[in-house]
């Protein structure tokens, strides 16, 4: 007798770029982002377009999907936060007092806003059951290696933050991911390449693209600075960050006013002329963090002994 099919759904939301992915029996079928059909550009908002063009493509109704399966889990990212905001307090209670009101209301009852969006996209019945939940950088590990052609593989996975963890070294084999080793915020060498990509004036979580695209243009004139204050860097790619330089933390802003001293001016207003010093402070940010990955993946290969080496 033939066994009826696996079919998962896979959605993010909520923080950037949203996005629905339809899985059959680990096959993708069909994926999208929902600024393909808003075209609003990064649009967070619930992925109802890009589900609906899943569905359709894959000839798929709703009440045949098994599992809806959300990016991340909202309840550890505000423990993360609420004890960031304890650790550095009376510090960030500006940011604070603006993050709450919206986890009250909305985030910390994500499941009843999904099962009601869902909803609207004509899931029926309880969606409780359904719907669950996975870590925000297992998500990304699964994303790199299950579409990958190995069997087995090491998995090196770095971001801003998702939960707690903002570097994460996992093993793939067959159909199973394991995590075993993860750096925690609020040490991140995505969110230290955010720093570096407000202060050149341009907007954190889209406009990275921009400084990767203007290291070419400068010389790597700052990187021992970088690597002397800012950051330290171990030999197998561990690190730490001074957080006296970084404002991410409790305020509202990406960097400090230490870290402005740091480099001899304020950050470059949006949109003002670029000059050859920021070009050469986005060449040397990008050569550290090229640095980072490279320790990092020599380290985890030599650890794990594999081959092949999947990247997130």
């Amino acid at each position: 007798m033939k066994r009826k099919p696996i079919q998962i759904l896979g959605l993010s939301a909520y923080y950037h770029d949203s996005a629905a992915a339809l899985i059959q029996n680990g096959c993708i079928l069909a994926a999208a982002q929902e600024e393909r059909f808003t075209r609003r550009k990064h649009d967070a908002r619930f992925p109802i377009n890009a589900i609906g063009y899943c569905l359709n493509d894959a000839g798929i109704s709703p009440k045949e999907i098994d599992y809806v399966v959300f990016y991340d889990k909202p309840f550890l990212k505000f423990e993360r936060l609420l004890e960031t905001y304890l650790a550095f307090a009376p510090r960030g209670f500006n940011s604070f007092r603006k993050a709450i009101p919206l986890w009250l209301k909305e985030k910390l009852f994500q499941k009843k806003l999904l099962c009601d969006e869902l909803h609207k996209c004509g899931f029926e019945g309880n969606l409780a059951n359904r719907l669950l939940f996975s870590e925000h950088h297992l998500s990304h590990a699964a994303s790199a290696f299950f579409p990958s052609p190995f069997s087995r593989s090491a998995i090196l996975t770095m971001d801003g933050v998702g939960e707690w963890a903002t570097s994460s070294f996992a093993l793939g084999k067959e159909n199973k991911i394991e995590i075993h080793k993860e750096i925690h915020f609020p040490h991140s060498i995505g969110l230290l390449y955010s720093a570096f990509t407000y202060y050149i004036g341009f907007k954190v979580n889209s406009g990275e693209y921009k400084l990767m695209g203007l290291a070419p243009y400068g010389e790597p004139k700052y990187a021992q600075r970088i690597l002397d204050h800012l950051i330290d860097l171990k030999t197998d790619g561990s690190f730490r960050l001074d957080l006296s330089y970084f404002n991410y933390c409790t305020g509202l802003t990406m960097t400090s006013t230490r870290f402005h001293d740091l480099f001899g001016a304020p950050p470059r207003p949006a949109e003002s002329q670029l000059t050859q010093k920021h070009m050469d402070i986005a060449a040397s940010i990008q050569k550290v963090t090229e640095e980072v990955v490279l320790r990092l993946s020599r380290s985890l290969i030599k650890e794990t002994g594999e081959k092949n080496l999947c990247l997130a």
